[in-house]
């Protein structure tokens, strides 16, 4: 439960350009194993450890507890990198950043929460994310495991039916009930470090894509100290952060994988027509529709940066309808439009896109893409935030 404070308390303010850099550097590991991390459902260590070299998974940690203050447009880039390399490399840089942006946002100002962004920035620990518990279906605004405090110390014992790279992460953050008799939506985030726990794996993870992400299930025994709980609600967590960052860093990490389909469709009808004397091979209006659809990806994205970026740390603005319902339905969307692009891109290439060997093969992209809209399932989004808007007013203008 001890935090290490690390060797410096400052560090150097990254660039956008500097993060990308490193980010395509470690792109290009990530895209050499991508096969075989699928293949054999294994967690990507190797781009792991280049994310470690070069120090990307503390670049969103504040300058003055030794990170690079990266901004959320900076990381959503490197999502978007790394997704066209390998989507569960981008993925669990994702959950990682997320779960960062919720200690830095609202954990700071916590002596053992300021360590642990230390120690982040310094050994470059890997963060998991645990929301998903028992019979919940995925719903993360309920816990049924509690959280117990006794003289200062807090235990919590959590059945949890996924921990994304679990095994292979050094801390995790989790969400639990606020104490044994309060309601499954009074909720509060828990941050355990690995010499605080212990798994017991559930659950395997034998899945049709996002196969590196490695995420089986695990029953969850922690016991820290009453300060590894961070004072803030979930719900205002979970609005005014955990909601956008996801939603913002996931689409960046699917568009990725769209892009990296679309990539190869323009390839392959580059090479078709060049072989057919400039006549444009029949799936060339799949190839349109591809283009087009990771046009618009990246554009709902552009979009939800500038609302976030505009709305600041300003409680108000975060938790407003409009905010909410934008944010919220970024995922949809883009999910959405992520699986619809690369199925054209896969039209485009036809059999050779069908294919699982060649240059032109799409199969992995589309396995990996298919999670976008069923891992936090898009109809439960979508069914919340009809309940949520009912009783909110139609707008009577186009200006409203």
């Amino acid at each position: 439960m001890t935090i290490q404070q690390g060797a410096n308390a400052t560090g150097p303010a990254t660039t956008a350009a500097d993060l990308q850099a490193r980010a395509q550097a470690v792109a290009a590991i990530a895209a050499a194993h991508a096969d075989s991390v699928d293949s054999a459902g294994r967690f990507p260590a190797e781009a792991r450890e280049a994310m470690r070299t070069h120090r990307l998974l503390g670049a969103a940690i504040p300058i003055e507890f030794g990170g690079e203050g990266a901004s959320i447009r900076a990381l959503a880039d490197v999502c978007y990198t790394l997704g066209r390399a390998c989507a569960s490399t981008a993925m669990i840089f994702a959950m990682h950043q997320t779960k960062v942006a919720c200690l830095v946002r609202h954990g700071r100002g916590n002596d053992w929460q300021n360590g642990v962004m230390r120690r982040i920035a310094h050994d470059q620990l890997l963060m998991a994310s645990s929301t998903t518990e028992g019979n919940n279906g995925g719903n993360v605004r309920s816990s049924a495991a509690a959280v117990e405090v006794d003289d200062d110390v807090v235990r919590l014992d959590r059945a949890a039916t996924v921990i994304s790279y679990g095994a292979e992460a050094d801390g995790i953050v989790t969400v639990a009930r606020r104490a044994v008799d309060a309601a499954s939506s009074d909720q509060v985030l828990c941050v355990f470090l690995k010499e605080d726990y212990t798994l017991e794996r559930l659950s395997g993870w034998e899945t049709l894509g996002m196969r590196g992400t490695c995420s089986s299930g695990f029953r969850l025994l922690a016991q820290g100290g009453a300060e590894q709980v961070l004072k803030a609600r979930y719900a205002d967590i979970h609005g005014q952060t955990m909601t956008p960052v996801s939603h913002i860093l996931w689409s960046s990490a699917w568009t990725g994988i769209a892009a990296a389909a679309v990539e190869k469709a323009q390839a392959f009808t580059r090479t078709a027509m060049r072989g057919a004397g400039g006549v444009a091979p029949p799936g060339v209006l799949h190839y349109g529709r591809a283009v087009s659809g990771l046009k618009q990806a990246r554009a709902l994205i552009g979009q939800s940066l500038d609302r976030f970026e505009a709305a600041g740390s300003d409680p108000a603005a975060l938790s407003a309808m409009d905010f909410q319902t934008a944010i919220t339905m970024l995922k949809v969307e883009v999910s959405e439009l992520a699986v619809s692009t690369v199925m054209s891109a896969m039209r485009a290439n036809g059999l050779a896109g069908y294919r699982q060997d060649g240059a032109f093969a799409i199969g992995r992209h589309l396995r990996d893409v298919l999670s976008a809209p069923i891992m936090i399932h898009n109809d439960r989004i979508v069914a919340n935030l009809t309940t949520a808007t009912l009783m909110a007013p139609v707008a009577a203008s186009l200006r409203d």
